[in-house]
């Protein structure tokens, strides 16, 4: 069918689309309303809803206008916008492409710092049991801050009046603008890692919330809890409130401050000195005055008047005790002196010379009787080894061979009988004085001969 009036799907929304882009009223456009439906990409895109309580349209803020959000898109937040609108093909429907985005009713820099302030709070980050005591007198102090400005020189001019033995290490960074943060957790690492430094002063002069924003960063919280230094924060002037104050060790309200806290005063301390020489001098003087006037009183008492008094007690009880030693000593003597008596007694009416004579007498009659039993027992031993030696004699082949016989071996073994030989065996004749090897040409039995 020739002229065919129907259009696709996709040339009408190419065309409504166009229509969109042309319309000069579609960009550009400055919208209110409330986020719903908001989605953080996690290619940093964020896609949401915006409503009010009559009508929605479907937004989306690309990732390199998301990126420069200080606060966090959230549920509820009632927003401003500016965009362009324009129809997406895919699904036909008008969207808002957002490029800017601000909260209403409230700065967007302030949302940023109460979001991260909730966020870090809720971790324990600001926790008082994190906080670490700033040391008394410290020898090296460390600085983050602009390499020129007022705070180095605040800082470095307080430190020299109030406590020159201290050394100042400076870690230059920027503390301004988008390279700001970056900048600052380098130098709080740097001053980490050197491991000498006591005492860590974070800052910079006063300045705008924007200024003051690189200390509201995540990065440098996290970097400032990290160190194992105490860390001073002093951002700003004192009213001005950051991030790095709530993490940090101690809070200065100034850079100046900062520098009061870190060192102690000279002067202050040699007032302090003195004050404890003047203690000490006043309690060294009263001691001794107290105790002069304890020495006094002692030398005045009544026992040290008359001393002989203090160990007359001590005297008689010390005689009485030597009486009772020496009675009790001659009691003890004289009973051992009875009992020596009756033993020496009891000694002399037994003679001990009778004993010893008594007890030789009956050594001698077992010694005769042990000689007697000795020699019987060995004739009686040497008549059996006699009898024993006949026997063995008697018995020894050695001396039946003496008388002309002989003995045959074969293979090692006494040949005993005609039946363990053969003829042509080898034989071994042992004779008296020696031996003959022969071989059996003949066998003969008590009836016949074998050949």
């Amino acid at each position: 069918m020739a002229g065919n009036p129907y259009l696709s799907v996709q040339a009408l929304t190419k065309y409504v689309k166009r229509k969109f882009d042309a319309d000069p009223h579609l960009r550009n456009v400055y919208v209110k309303g409330e986020l719903s439906n908001v989605n953080n990409h996690p290619s940093g895109h964020i896609y949401f809803t915006l409503k009010d309580e009559f009508s929605r349209i479907q937004s989306a803020m690309f990732r390199a206008n998301a990126s420069k959000l200080k606060f966090k898109p959230e549920n509820g937040m009632n927003v401003l916008l500016t965009g362009d609108v324009t129809i997406y093909e895919a699904s036909g429907q008008y969207q808002l492409y957002v490029q800017t985005m601000e909260p209403d009713g409230i700065g967007a820099l302030y949302l940023a710092f109460e979001q991260l302030k909730e966020s870090l709070g809720k971790e324990g980050l600001f926790d008082e049991r994190w906080k670490r005591p700033l040391p008394p007198f410290p020898k090296t102090i460390g600085v983050v801050t602009a390499q020129t400005g007022a705070a180095i020189r605040d800082i470095c001019t307080t430190i020299e009046r109030r406590f020159p033995l201290s050394e100042i290490i400076l870690f230059p960074a920027i503390v301004q603008g988008v390279h700001a943060a970056p900048s600052i957790v380098r130098s709080i690492e740097q001053a980490d890692k050197l491991g000498s430094i006591d005492v860590l002063i974070v800052g910079r002069g006063g300045g705008s919330i924007e200024d003051l924003w690189a200390f509201n960063e995540e990065s440098v919280a996290r970097a400032i809890f990290s160190c194992r230094i105490p860390v001073i924060s002093a951002v700003g002037h004192e009213t001005d409130t950051t991030i790095a104050d709530f993490v940090a060790d101690r809070r200065a309200p100034t850079p100046t401050a900062a520098a009061e806290l870190a060192v102690p005063a000279r002067d202050e301390l040699f007032e302090r000195v003195l004050d404890r020489k003047r203690a000490i001098f006043r309690f060294t003087s009263n001691k001794i005055k107290s105790e002069r006037k304890r020495l006094e009183s002692l030398q005045s008492s009544y026992p040290l008047q008359f001393p002989e008094r203090l160990y007359r007690p001590f005297t008689e009880r010390l005689l009485g005790l030597e009486g009772r030693l020496m009675r009790g000593t001659n009691d003890i003597t004289g009973r051992r002196a009875i009992q020596l008596s009756r033993l020496s007694g009891m000694l002399t009416s037994y003679s001990p010379l009778q004993r010893v004579k008594d007890e030789t007498r009956n050594v001698n009659i077992l010694t005769e009787r042990l000689t007697r039993n000795v020699h019987h027992d060995l004739r009686t031993r040497t008549d059996r080894f006699t009898t024993s030696v006949r026997m063995l004699k008697a018995l020894n082949p050695l001396n039946v061979m003496e008388r002309g016989y002989s003995i045959i071996y074969k293979e090692g073994n006494v040949a005993n009988s005609i039946n363990s030989l053969s003829v042509g065996s080898e034989v071994e004749i042992r004779l008296r004085d020696g031996t003959v090897d022969a071989v059996v040409k003949s066998l003969q039995t008590n009836d016949k001969e074998e050949t």
